[in-house]
């Protein structure tokens, strides 16, 4: 069974992003993924904080389904980490799962573990100023990667979660990000190895990479680590990418923040 991950330099252009996903979609697809995992922020990156209320939606509205109907057209299932659902006055950081053949929308996790914190090179970010966090566990049973534990980016650091996502049935683990380069260049790779090793299965990581733009006056451009992996259940294989692409591989079957945790932390 062959994963494939895509690696992108989201933007605020939502048109943009789309025109960037659809093809490396298509070409995973062509050359035999089952299941295509995008990052955080896919669809649309923030260029200044507050500003995913503007497009945020429901996961049945224009935005989202375009997105799902890539996994209609090209029969492949899709792992949509980081779309801002928006539900009544909230805002989450949703991971969602497509299925292929008919697009349907199989399972949403909304992001527990939100990014509250100042890095050592003096960025602040307070994701919980404008995201809500979530409080469920979803594992995505029936898939043809297995059963999917479905998670998000700063969640990485809590192993607790993915204890509980194994315990639950998960046979790989998703983790799409958007890892911040101070942070992503000494620990990326090694959590996603640690979360791995330690579950005994299989993780799928697909990032953001490289400057995004920010259209806040005297704000730094938003830059993400990449280096996206797909890691086998022993913490080998994977690999680091620089530029937006899709890989391909295949996988076995086997600083907190001040935001509120969830009770499998």
């Amino acid at each position: 069974m062959r994963v494939a991950i895509t690696q992108l330099t989201s933007t605020a252009s939502v048109e943009d992003n789309y025109a960037a996903v659809a093809p490396l979609v298509a070409a995973a697809a062509a050359e035999g993924a089952r299941l295509v995992a995008v990052p955080e922020c896919f669809a649309y990156m923030p260029p200044r904080a507050g500003a995913s209320a503007a497009v945020a939606e429901p996961l049945d509205g224009p935005l989202f389904r375009r997105y799902a109907d890539l996994a209609a057209r090209h029969n492949v299932w899709l792992s949509l980490g980081g779309f801002h659902e928006r539900d009544g006055p909230d805002v989450y950081n949703t991971h969602a799962v497509v299925a292929g053949g008919d697009g349907r929308l199989v399972a949403a996790y909304r992001k527990a573990h939100l990014f509250d914190i100042a890095l050592p090179d003096g960025t602040a970010f307070r994701e919980s100023d404008t995201i809500s966090p979530g409080h469920e566990l979803v594992a995505v049973a029936n898939t043809p990667a297995g059963t999917l534990g479905l998670s998000t980016c700063y969640d990485i650091r809590f192993a607790g979660m993915y204890r509980a996502l194994v315990g639950a049935g998960a046979t790989t683990l998703l983790i799409p990000a958007a890892f911040a380069v101070v942070t992503g260049r000494d620990h990326w790779a090694v959590l996603v190895r640690a979360r791995a090793i330690e579950g005994g299965v299989p993780v799928v990581a697909a990032a953001q990479v490289g400057a995004h733009a920010s259209d806040a006056p005297g704000n730094a451009r938003r830059c993400s680590w990449g280096h996206g992996l797909v890691v086998d259940s022993w913490g080998g294989g994977g690999g680091g990418y620089g530029r937006p692409q899709w890989s391909g591989g295949g996988g076995d079957p086997a600083q907190r923040g001040g935001a509120p945790h969830a009770p499998w932390s």
